[in-house]
């Protein structure tokens, strides 16, 4: 397993290394992004393969809500990042023994994530043309 670079996101920092963002603060904490923004972290990796296992790892721990338990704060609930670095890197040796299965788990939801996808322009066209039928209908 690979060492992962896990740091606090600078918007002046650019990124060589295939890489991602986890959001720290609110309750969406913990979840990956791919575009960075002011409330993150940024998580660095050796090549794009690795990228990509434990991009899905934080989407699953962040689907699964698993960092609501370790948020703090009063008003805005963060993540600290040590608190942070310590469970990803604990999740991640775990996933380690087991990766076939992990594999399995990643196909399977690429395959669930573009199915979404398919189904959110179904859902986007469906509404457009009940728009269209309205106003050719109201226009009469």
């Amino acid at each position: 397993m690979q060492t992962i670079k896990i740091k606090t996101h600078s918007p002046k920092n650019t990124y060589q290394k295939p890489h991602f963002f986890i959001l720290n603060k609110g309750m969406n904490s913990g979840k990956p992004l791919t575009e960075a923004c002011l409330n993150c972290f940024v998580l660095e990796f050796a090549d794009q393969a690795e990228r990509e296992n434990y991009y899905w790892l934080a989407f699953g721990l962040w689907q699964s809500k698993f960092w609501h338990l370790h948020l703090v704060g009063s008003v805005i609930v963060f993540l600290r990042i040590n608190e942070f670095k310590n469970l990803f890197i604990s999740k991640a040796s775990i996933l380690q023994k087991d990766y076939e299965q992990h594999l399995k788990n990643v196909h399977a939801l690429k395959v669930l994530k573009e199915k979404e996808m398919e189904f959110y322009k179904s859902i986007t066209l469906i509404k457009e043309l009940r728009s269209a039928v309205l106003r050719r209908y109201l226009q009469e």
